[in-house]
């Protein structure tokens, strides 16, 4: 499995709770965008309208080979998931104040472009406090060894 981007934000500002691979819904040039290193995960998040998830807020550039037959970099993707996932992530997200947040999108071995979804709360500004403070003692440790 080949991590073509990472939203690194998103770990820090959610407490991720369970993780789902999707596909996406993507146009040719997205897909070789994409396997360049074009893709940005920052602001994105899943929507869900009826029966169906939707990657918002991603940008993907252009292929530069494509010009003339390219894609609009900040389209709304629809997300390839079961019936069922949809279902019960969609509650979720209305009911207990969960939000669905990408965490990387990847190869898979067939060489298909997947993303890993996230189901996380947001961590209030004294937990994210306490993370920084961990990864600082734990990269003081490091040092402490070497």
């Amino acid at each position: 499995m080949k991590v073509l981007t990472k939203n690194r934000r998103a770990r820090f500002n959610y407490q991720i709770e369970k993780t789902v691979v999707a596909g996406i819904e993507l146009l040719g040039s997205e897909v070789k965008a994409i396997r360049m290193g074009r893709m940005q995960l920052q602001d994105a998040f899943v929507d869900f309208r009826g029966q169906e998830a939707w990657l918002i807020g991603s940008h993907i550039g252009e292929y530069p080979y494509a010009k003339s037959f390219g894609h609009e970099p900040r389209r709304e993707r629809r997300l390839l998931l079961k019936r069922d996932e949809i279902d019960r992530w969609s509650r979720k997200v209305r009911e207990r104040g969960f939000s669905v947040v990408p965490l990387d999108v990847h190869l898979s071995e067939k060489g298909w472009v997947k993303i890993t979804l996230g189901l996380g709360k947001g961590k209030r500004t004294i937990d994210k406090r306490e993370t920084i403070k961990k990864r600082d003692q734990e990269r003081d440790m490091q040092r402490r060894e070497h």
